[in-house]
């Protein structure tokens, strides 16, 4: 997915969009507004109500009459899509249950092989917008396991049925709205324009929007085309929309790193930044021995506290969040795309007897930390930086490491306050 940091659905729907939570969601529209979606679930026939009154709202967007009957004239309500759509706030994985499935043996090893078989235009693509190719193969693993896994679902009807009964209807609208402006512009055709249950699509799962943005056609044959079984324009559309977010080549997205004893964890997050040279002066060192790599300012990302792997990381590790904005997914393709260029596993450990909070639990912890006078801001289930920073000043006037680290036991330690 893909649409613009911080504020658009890039590829990672596929894999990421059903392990992450609630960060993809704020992606950017256009000016169409519609009202907002209703709660309640609507039949088929409200969903050939709402198709007739979106009729006219995508025509003043533009939009002729015989692209909108083309697509949707038998467009159908997907219950498994709203089903899906009413799971993610519920849906919780550890980041180490996460790795293990994205950086799996079979995935690195697949991964290679895809490389070679593409090295030519990998290269190529690299050449003209700076981003390894390292990077893009990973990114591609992680949306479709290299291809392999595409998506099915209708996106017509897929983005259809969400934009009448999702609790995001109006983002799924403008979606829709770009799906109509693919096919009028002649880039692919309903029946071959399918994908994920929320409309991503392709090799490395684009959104509608973001495909009208960034998609490019790198084989020149004249169409965009993300479909089909050749990757090369969706590979090299990936690469594309992260120059255009801002990828500095040459630039890490970052490196694992042994933390000294007796750190001060108030220093870990993406609001603390040094240059390497001041966090080594403070005893950070390189996971796998030597200098810790150049690039700027960095900063130190602890995602599972002071028992995990720990993380320093360069700006174009906010490059990699403008296609999703999850810690897990963006460490995800780091370190896939590390593995795929010859490094090793990751040398530190996690803490595999704990478990992810829950959606209630997360926003029962944003409460608890509020009513102890450590405000986190908003109370949205979301372990942003407000929150984490809450968390670590109560962890700190409580005596703990205040390494931000959200697990039962801390949410234990706040009820028993």
């Amino acid at each position: 997915m893909t649409t613009r940091a911080r504020r658009a659905i890039g590829g990672p729907l596929a894999l990421l969009l059903l392990a992450a939570d609630p960060h993809w969601a704020g992606a950017q529209t256009g000016g169409t507004v519609r009202p907002q979606a209703r709660p309640d679930r609507v039949s088929t026939a409200d969903l050939t109500t709402w198709v007739g009154e979106f009729r006219m709202r995508a025509l003043a967007a533009g939009i002729d009459a015989a692209t909108f009957e083309r697509a949707l004239s038998d467009v159908r309500r997907l219950p498994d899509v709203i089903r899906r759509d009413r799971s993610q706030t519920e849906f919780t994985k550890t980041i180490w249950d996460y790795l293990d499935a994205a950086v799996s043996e079979l995935r690195v090893s697949n991964g290679r092989r895809a490389i070679e078989r593409h090295r030519d235009a990998l290269i190529a693509i690299e050449d003209r917008y700076g981003v390894p190719k390292e990077i893009v193969a990973a990114i591609w693993g992680l949306e479709s396991s290299y291809g392999a896994f595409r998506g099915d679902i209708p996106t017509l009807s897929a983005l259809a049925t969400l934009a009448a009964d999702s609790r995001r209807g109006a983002f799924f609208e403008e979606q829709l709205l770009a799906a109509l402006r693919i096919l009028q512009d002649g880039e692919t055709t309903p029946a071959a324009m399918r994908g994920s249950w929320a409309g991503a699509m392709g090799h490395t799962q684009f959104m509608p929007a973001s495909y009208l943005e960034h998609a490019v056609d790198f084989d020149g044959d004249g169409r965009r085309d993300i479909w089909g079984d050749a990757p090369l324009d969706a590979l090299a559309s990936a690469a594309a929309y992260l120059a255009a977010n801002g990828w500095t080549k040459g630039q890490p997205w970052g490196v694992e790193v042994i933390l000294p004893d007796g750190f001060d964890y108030r220093l870990t997050g993406e609001r603390v930044e040094k240059v390497p040279s001041d966090w080594a002066a403070l005893g950070v060192r390189s996971a796998t021995g030597g200098a810790l790599p150049e690039g700027g300012p960095a900063s130190i990302r602890v995602p599972a506290g002071h028992e995990g792997a720990a993380f320093l990381t360069f700006a174009n590790f906010r490059v990699l969040e403008a296609y999703n904005t999850a810690d897990a997914y963006v460490i995800g393709v780091g370190h896939l795309a590390d593995r795929l260029a010859g490094a090793p596993p990751l040398a530190s450990g996690w803490p595999r007897g704990d478990r992810a909070l829950t959606h209630g639990e997360r926003i029962e912890l944003q409460e608890r930390l509020r009513a102890a006078g450590f405000d986190p801001l908003k109370i949205d289930a979301r372990i942003g930086p407000d929150t984490l920073d809450a968390i670590q000043r109560w962890q700190q006037a409580e005596g703990l490491v205040p390494d931000g680290y959200v697990d039962p036991d801390l949410l234990d330690r706040l009820r028993s306050r």
